[in-house]
């Protein structure tokens, strides 16, 4: 007995090999660097890599596995209130600063999986500390805590 091909997983996974590996030849234009000093081309050609390792998987999977995979309904509610929340923060970083901004992008993400308002609050609470651990105080990234709208 002969396996079914999915050929849309065969497509599928050739883009993804085709986008990894154009990530991958443009990353090594840049500086690679060492492996304990990372230069500006390893990030993307390692996500280059990856991407195109994943396609390859998927390509085999749908020549030997042979089934389609089905998806149930889009939430499109969630999908609408998760980019509203990215287009929210993207657009009041600077203003509102880091703290607000992406408390607010957090409660609205949270919400968007109808959840209970305590729990929504106290992921809310936990995201936005730890941003701000890892990007204002980790990476040093230059956002104000609090922005220009609030008067500070």
């Amino acid at each position: 007995m002969r396996a079914r091909r999915s050929w849309p997983d065969v497509l599928a996974g050739a883009i993804f090999i085709v986008i990894g590996a154009a990530f991958a030849a443009g990353a090594l234009g840049y500086d690679l660097g060492t492996p304990l000093r990372l230069g500006p081309g390893a990030f993307p050609l390692l996500v280059g890599a990856i991407v195109a390792a994943l396609g390859l998987a998927i390509v085999v999977k749908g020549l030997i596995a042979g089934e389609a995979i089905t998806f149930g309904r889009i939430p499109w509610r969630a999908a609408a209130v998760i980019t509203a929340a990215l287009v929210f923060f993207g657009f009041t970083v600077r203003g509102l600063g880091f703290v607000p901004a992406s408390a607010v992008t957090a409660l609205l993400t949270t919400l968007a999986a109808r959840v209970r308002l305590i729990t929504a609050l106290a992921v809310t609470a936990g995201l936005t500390a730890a941003a701000t651990l890892i990007f204002v105080v980790g990476l040093q990234l230059r956002i104000p805590l609090l922005g220009p709208w609030l008067g500070a």
